[in-house]
């Protein structure tokens, strides 16, 4: 048997190069989201109980050691590599801000995990904290999108709008975002802080677009190229945002050159595209068991995805279905067929492709390491996920 092909996959697990630092993960973001109301408490912890994926973490992580073996910056000096980024800004006793004529405990409880040392890991403390921060800014979206949604189920459990009611996972999710911008603040870098604000907005400027299947949301939409672009611009917004601005703040963070924390970021965006083009795929080829969410989920929501959009361009009698959401008897399964029939389900594998392709490409100049084939390592697994 000859040796493999020079560009044949590397057989490594992404999550081996950072386990140490993912070890620390839940516990850490269970340590952010404490509060001294118990119900609060609970509502925030909820999707902490089942491990996710982790998969923004693990990016950042990664994103931290392979540009740790970059060149560095002129600006390095400014940069806040050090054990601050549990340190506040304000006075302790003004944040608590407990009403001073009362006993009791407050509410807000500052403990903070220390548990970082620079000796631990070439990874910096204020680059393992930015890990947990997407962690929370993404698990805050989990939370708002499945109140919009009514979502049922997440996780393979019930939904936490089913377990504690719309308004305490609004809540929940709202201060999960309070607590992510706690810890960005104190990560004493205002670009980064900058970077990962915008991601919150993004999130909103996505869902806003997903409620519309097209920017003219008319009663009986005509395909247009432009109907693809708004597609992607959404699921930049909504899906990518987070990844690509994310891996631009861990680059930044390190103290890389400007062309490296470029590189990084378009990593990202690429990378981030590639996932949720895949998602849309899994909705129609998997079933709900596997995919631990109902399968199928976006068409009964009225939402057209990439498999859908390219099925419409072969067949135009989508366009009404389109129109009205999917919303009459039957739609839903007109439209399967019709997806299913068409080249709609290839043509999003070959885009998400492309974009993994460019991922790829992003980062080929960086050293070679194991947190680089790492990084092109979650690129083959997005383009085979099942889940």
């Amino acid at each position: 048997m000859g040796s493999p092909p020079p560009d044949a996959p590397i057989k490594m697990d992404p999550f081996q190069t950072v386990a140490r630092e993912m070890k620390f993960l839940t516990g850490n973001i269970r340590q952010l989201l404490g509060s001294g109301h118990p119900t609060l408490d609970t509502v925030a912890k909820y999707y902490t109980q089942s491990e996710g994926k982790y998969v923004r973490p693990m990016l950042v992580l990664l994103m931290s050691r392979a540009t740790a073996l970059t060149p560095r910056s002129s600006k390095e000096g400014m940069r806040s590599g050090s054990g601050s980024v549990d340190n506040s800004i304000t006075d302790t006793r003004i944040l608590a801000d407990d009403n001073p004529d009362t006993v009791q405990n407050p509410i807000s409880s500052i403990n903070h995990d220390a548990a970082y040392t620079p000796e631990d890991s070439d990874i910096l403390p204020s680059q393992r904290r930015l890990a947990e921060i997407t962690e929370l800014i993404h698990t805050a979206s989990l939370l708002h999108d499945d109140v919009i949604d009514h979502s049922v189920s997440r996780r393979s459990a019930p939904s936490a709008n089913i377990e504690f009611g719309n308004k305490m996972a609004v809540l929940a999710g709202d201060f999960l975002l309070g607590r992510a911008s706690v810890a960005l603040a104190r990560l004493r870098d205002p670009e980064v802080t900058e970077l990962l604000a915008t991601v919150i907005a993004n999130l909103v400027e996505g869902e806003f677009m997903q409620l519309k299947n097209t920017a003219r949301d008319e009663k009986n939409p005509a395909w247009t190229e432009g109907t693809v672009e708004y597609y992607l611009q959404k699921t930049y917004l909504k899906s990518a945002s987070l990844i690509s601005k994310s891996c631009r703040a861990a680059a930044i963070l390190g103290g890389s050159t400007d062309e490296v924390v470029e590189a990084a970021y378009l990593y990202g965006k690429n990378l981030g595209l590639a996932f949720q083009l895949v998602d849309d795929m899994l909705d129609y080829t998997i079933s709900g068991e596997e995919l631990g969410k109902p399968a199928g989920a976006d068409l009964e929501l009225g939402l057209a995805t990439a498999p859908l959009l390219f099925a419409w361009k072969e067949d135009k009698s989508l366009g009404k279905l389109v129109g009205r959401k999917f919303s009459q008897p039957g739609d839903v399964q007109k439209a399967r067929d019709i997806v299913s029939r068409s080249s709609g389900l290839e043509q999003t594998r070959a885009l998400a492709q492309e974009y993994v392709d460019k991922a790829i490409e992003a980062i080929s100049p960086f050293p070679d390491s194991e947190a680089k084939n790492g990084l092109i390592e979650m690129c083959t697994k997005v383009m085979k996920r099942r889940n």
